[in-house]
């Protein structure tokens, strides 16, 4: 009897040891915060990022994610995609503007209002919603009341100014929808995108548009500690004593996508991939222009895919380019080469159906790359005009004036030799063994010759 008690207590000592053990496994997992950063124009390689980020602190069982952004706006599509991760997330989401001096301005004011929590630094501010990703321009008070007074030139608007109040609405709309969500100021959100308001930090706890109020990271971490956050079905309780914060940093992957998604490069691998193949095709099997061309037009078509370009655009660059190039095969004193010139640069400058600061190319990247494609298509032609005019250096027309030695005497057809080769040869006048002759004239496979000292 004794024997079993003793065993019973073995037994209860090691599961109370593994309960503890799990017990404390499980809580320490359970008190992981993953810490993500994006800063700059929100842009497919961050929509990335913040996905995959967003995956692995679930996997990993973190209690919530921390964004911490700074961003003067971005591509729509990337941020309607970062909101759908949001919105679906089975963890919550806080979205801290940090740091000071940050702003989270136009697609940030969206995702600041479909975050779980929302905290602001000091000396931050949010808004400027308008979508100025299609150029449309926030209508001022006098405008609307003008609209409201002259309902015939309402009736009138043109269909771009019709397609501009679709898309400023269907904005109103989704804000609205997030702020309804999340139970955020709906009046400031909708000003945010028809009058482009901006607001302080400050301004924005008063108003109802965040929770929180943070200097760093720590001092959120604290404020969070304990509050209950709505994730839809059901609301977890946040508990964030001494968290273990794990910064997710940004990897080989999405360095890579932000790199080439960035409108210059992606310009820039374009016209590398292009003039690569043209001079493989000039150069049949060098290989090496040809490998490394069709390697940056295949990126540069990646890049494009996800970025917003205009087609129209593109079909002009691509159109110039063409125009250049057959410019030096078919030299049309100029008229080819110039139009080319022309489509070429006003296909650069239309390429980015966008009027974000980040998602313009440079001009004076368009203007060099302008005059660089100039020059080279100037070069190709110098180089056909040049080749055209000088002497033939090879087939049968290459033999023409030069001199042969005839091997044995004859009158009419006989044979010579010229450059180690026996050619047969007619002369109107005799010839004689080891005379110096000239080819004046190539009748098939015969030579027409004469004295080298005739005329």
């Amino acid at each position: 009897m004794r024997q079993h008690i003793k065993k019973l207590f073995w037994i209860a000592l090691f599961i109370g040891i593994g309960f503890l053990l799990y017990s404390s496994y499980v809580g320490a997992a359970q008190n992981k915060v993953y810490l993500l950063t994006i800063d700059g124009a929100i842009s497919p390689a961050h929509a990335d990022y913040f996905s995959r980020g967003l995956d692995k602190a679930i996997e990993d069982g973190s209690q919530a994610v921390i964004l911490k952004l700074n961003t003067p706006g971005g591509l729509d599509k990337s941020m309607r995609e970062m909101i759908q991760k949001i919105l679906d997330s089975p963890i919550p989401i806080i979205i801290y503007v940090s740091p000071k001096g940050a702003r989270a301005a136009s697609a940030g004011t969206y995702l600041i209002y479909a975050s779980h929590v929302a905290a602001m630094a000091p000396a931050t501010n949010l808004g400027s919603a308008t979508p100025v990703s299609i150029g449309i321009a926030p209508p001022t008070p006098a405008d609307e009341k003008d609209k409201d007074k002259d309902k015939a030139a309402q009736a009138e608007t043109p269909p771009t100014d019709v397609m501009q109040k679709k898309q400023v609405n269907d904005a109103k709309a989704y804000i609205r929808s997030l702020a309804q969500l999340r139970g955020r100021n709906e009046q400031w959100a909708v000003a945010a995108v028809s009058e482009a308001d901006n607001i302080s930090a400050q301004e924005a706890l008063d108003k109802g548009v965040i929770e929180l109020i943070s200097y760093d990271t720590a001092q959120l971490l604290a404020q969070l500690d304990g509050r209950e956050v709505n994730l839809g079905q059901r609301t977890v309780r946040l508990d964030l004593k001494q968290p273990e914060v794990i910064a997710y940093d940004t990897d080989w992957r999405t360095r890579i996508l932000v790199i080439i998604t960035d409108p210059s490069i992606a310009y820039l691998l374009l016209l590398a991939g292009i003039y690569g193949l043209v001079f493989e095709f000039l150069n049949p099997g060098t290989l090496l222009p040809g490998t490394l061309g069709s390697i940056c037009l295949l990126l540069a078509m990646y890049a494009f895919n996800m970025l917003p370009i205009s087609f129209a655009g593109l079909a002009l660059l691509l159109l110039g380019l063409a125009l250049m190039v057959a410019e030096a095969f078919a030299p049309s004193f100029g008229v080819l080469g110039i139009g080319g010139i022309c489509a070429f640069a006003l296909g650069s400058f239309m390429l980015m159906d966008s009027s974000l600061p980040g998602y313009q190319i440079a001009p004076a990247l368009i203007i060099s790359m302008t005059v660089f494609s100039a020059v080279v298509a100037l070069f190709m032609i110098s180089m056909i005009i040049r080749g055209r005019s000088r002497p033939v250096v090879s087939g049968d027309q290459e033999l023409l004036q030069h001199e042969a030695e005839v091997i044995a005497d004859f009158k009419g057809s006989g044979r010579v030799m010229i450059r180690g080769e026996v050619w047969l040869a007619f002369s109107e006048e005799p010839l004689q063994r080891g005379q110096k002759v000239k080819v004046i004239g190539i009748d098939g496979l015969t030579l027409m010759v004469t004295r080298e000292n005739d005329s």
